[in-house]
């Protein structure tokens, strides 16, 4: 049974837990591209802060992308799930491969998403980093410790919906951790939406270039 009638309802709700944060000038949202921009987008909107994109690519499994077995971020940082990588048998050198290929194609969407246009500036800010759901969490891990050598002053994590595990593991990482809702069992992210289109570049792009209009 859906929990979220699409991501934009998902981002309204998640801002009913945020109100402390509105209109506050050393705050700004991130979302985590691709689908996380969409929530964040409607958490912006509700709390009057400026949004930007922040990029993590998933490592995924070979034969089964959709299980992470870790997940990279701007500025070169990687974050690798042990169990995961043990469990499959994945050897170095293929996570070598995986990890180059994910890194293109973070430098791709950073460029096709800003352009010549700078990040947002958020050392010394707080950070809102947002995502659509967590089911393993390794690219959340990713984010937040990319985003520590950017030097913010707090990083508080809201997700709609999160696996019980992801939401523990990163209560560590974070400064503060909002998961609206966490299943059992879990099942996987999608399946907590009524609508969970796929988010294009050109969504993206179009979400980016409202918000600082």
């Amino acid at each position: 049974m859906a929990i979220f009638r699409d991501r934009k309802q998902a981002g309204e709700q998640l801002a009913e837990q945020l109100t402390q944060y509105a209109k506050r000038e050393d705050a700004v949202v991130l979302g985590l591209a691709r689908g996380g921009i969409v929530v964040a987008e409607a958490v912006a909107r509700a709390l009057d802060l400026p949004l930007d994109v922040f990029l993590v690519r998933k490592l995924g499994v070979p034969g089964n992308e959709e299980l992470a077995l870790g997940a990279i971020a701007s500025g070169g940082v990687q974050v690798l799930n042990k169990g995961v990588i043990a469990d499959f048998g994945i050897g170095g050198e293929q996570i070598q491969q995986i990890t180059e290929r994910e890194m293109r194609e973070l430098e791709r969407r950073e460029q096709a998403y800003r352009g010549k246009r700078p990040p947002v500036k958020v050392e010394s800010k707080l950070v809102i980093l947002v995502d659509d759901g967590l089911a393993t969490g390794a690219s959340m891990r990713a984010a937040i410790r990319a985003l520590r050598n950017l030097h913010p002053s707090r990083i508080v994590v809201a997700v709609p919906t999160a696996s019980t595990e992801a939401c523990a593991d990163l209560q560590n990482e974070a400064d503060e951790m909002i998961c609206l809702q966490t299943p059992i069992p879990f099942l996987g992210v999608g399946a907590w939406y009524e609508d969970f289109p796929q988010v294009s570049d050109d969504e993206v792009r179009h979400v980016l270039e409202k918000s600082r209009t």
